[in-house]
């Protein structure tokens, strides 16, 4: 990973503080000892693709021809986890894994709120505990830039570290890319060091509930002009504590990187670019103020009153309450209220694709990904690998989602599987909307080391638009350029290549 040594002291300080921040809201020897740092000259994915052999798979309970689940037995393993449906379901098979390995695993599950100060300090620590850790992606990239990450490329390059049957291929493409990155800040994401391995993935579309537009008498919208349309018609469809629109509005990084970060997208829009070996703020263009304009009328026009503290668990309340009729949001959060007997318009929601300019457009999704990560200072690399080959499987993620209910599933095998097709059949147009968004789906934020400052001084300032506090979204967004550009002006992209 190339790293600017002058700010390795700025960008480990600030990125463990604003992780903390954004927690309240929402090379290694054959034997695993030493320190692996991450390289952007490597293509283990590659040669995964390409090793990666028939049989039985990393999670199934026998060995298979020449490799051995029991080489590294004895070994014990620190995890830590956020507390999630994946998470929940990985505890559940850690027996089978000890018994299969004879690796001893020892686990911690810890609420979101908390959970980043917890790996933060850590992994700060240098002490190469958690051997392992579950992730986010934009996470990975402060964490990755102090040193703290190990690449896994030193294992999928190697085809006797590769469990046969593994198919690192059927993994979905842009999970995968999603948790690569080379270092250079404002290069995309999708080459470079591979930060982690995908358990659970969120693409971003529309949730409505079914009784609401038949009582309005109103189609689902498609456009964008459609959207305000029936923001207008639904403002207390339901009493007068029911709005029409729910989104985050919360004062953090979670506000701009679902709804808000796709429609961005498909309005042409960018957060940063490079010019003259520079990071630039474009978040005042004209495509961006344009974009913003519109997110705002959404707001006044069919947003909760209490927008402006949201945070994803809100949004879905609301939607299973029956106080918000539509819900721009990850694709998984109302299926959690949509299970019978979870909420009280359980069975009434449906799914359909994000509103575009015009019907019919490609819907540019905003993603995420929870990924298992692995500590670049373990003392147990290899121990670490089989653990994670073994809950990114094929067998553990169609056992995570289908007896258990994590997800979306970042395998394509297990999306497609009849298993799942029938647990989600009673989710009304959930697995048609992921198939429209999933290929055109990818991280739209440009990759650099102050993402949790800027996107927090982006989610203040829309904060401040929608309150009135500017006299024009252009004169909002000309202020947040100025903001975003004196966090970034230390950074010189040459440095860094």
């Amino acid at each position: 990973m190339n790293v600017k040594k002058s700010n390795i002291k700025r960008w480990i300080s600030f990125g463990l503080a604003s992780i903390m921040t954004a927690g309240t809201l929402i090379g290694c020897s054959g034997s695993g000892s030493g320190t692996a740092k991450v390289s952007a000259t490597t293509t283990g994915a590659e040669a995964a693709q390409e090793t990666a052999a028939p049989g039985t798979e990393a999670g199934s309970q026998t060995a298979d021809g020449n490799f051995d689940w029991k080489k590294f037995a004895g070994t014990t393993l620190k995890v830590n986890m956020v507390q999630h449906s994946v998470a929940e379901a990985i505890v559940t098979k850690i027996p089978e894994f000890e018994e299969l390995t004879g690796i001893k695993v020892e686990h911690s599950i810890t609420p979101e709120a908390n959970y980043f100060d917890k790996v933060s300090t850590a992994l700060a620590s240098r002490t190469g505990e958690p051997d392992l850790f579950m992730s986010g992606a934009y996470q990975l990239w402060d964490y990755s830039a102090a040193g703290y990450v190990y690449d896994l490329n030193t294992f999928l390059s190697d085809p006797d570290k590769v469990a046969p049957g593994y198919d690192f291929a059927d993994l979905y493409p842009s999970a995968v890319s999603a948790l690569q990155w080379d270092g250079v800040p404002g290069h995309a994401v999708g080459s470079g060091a591979q930060l982690g391995l995908p358990l659970a993935i969120e693409i971003y579309s529309l949730a409505y509930n079914k009784r609401a537009f038949k009582q309005a008498g109103i189609e689902v919208p498609k456009t964008y002009d459609e959207l305000l349309a029936a923001c207008d018609k639904l403002q207390g469809w339901n009493g007068p504590d029911s709005y029409a629109m729910t989104v985050r509005g919360a004062r953090d990084w979670g506000t701009i990187h679902p709804g808000y970060m796709s429609t961005f997208a498909n309005f042409g829009a960018q957060d940063f670019a490079i010019e003259d070996d520079r990071l630039v703020s474009k978040v005042n263009s004209p495509e961006a103020v344009a974009m913003t304009e519109f997110w705002v009328d959404m707001i006044k026009r069919g947003g909760s009153p209490s927008w402006s503290r949201y945070t994803w668990y809100e949004c879905g309340a609301d939607l299973g309450a029956g106080k918000a009729a539509m819900m721009f949001e990850a694709d998984n959060t109302g299926i959690h209220q949509d299970w019978e007997g979870a909420s009280a318009e359980a069975g009434n929601l449906a799914w359909t694709v994000m509103p575009l300019a015009k019907e019919g457009n490609t819907p540019n999704s905003n993603f995420w990904t929870w990924s298992m990560a692995m500590n670049a200072d373990t003392k147990n690399a290899d121990a670490a690998w089989y653990f994670m080959m073994y809950f990114t499987s094929k067998d553990f993620a169609l056992y995570a989602v289908t007896e258990k209910n994590a997800l979306d599933p970042a395998r394509t095998s297990v999306i497609n599987s009849p298993e799942f097709l029938k647990k989600m059949e009673s989710h009304d147009g959930y697995i048609d909307t992921f198939e429209k968004t999933i290929g055109s789906t990818t991280i739209r934020f440009t990759p650099q080391p102050y993402f949790f400052e800027t996107t927090t001084l982006w989610a203040t300032t829309l904060q401040e638009l929608v309150a009135g506090n500017y006299a024009s979204v252009q004169e909002g967004m000309d202020s947040l350029k100025e903001k975003q550009d004196k966090v970034v002006e230390d950074i010189v992209i040459s440095d860094y290549e």
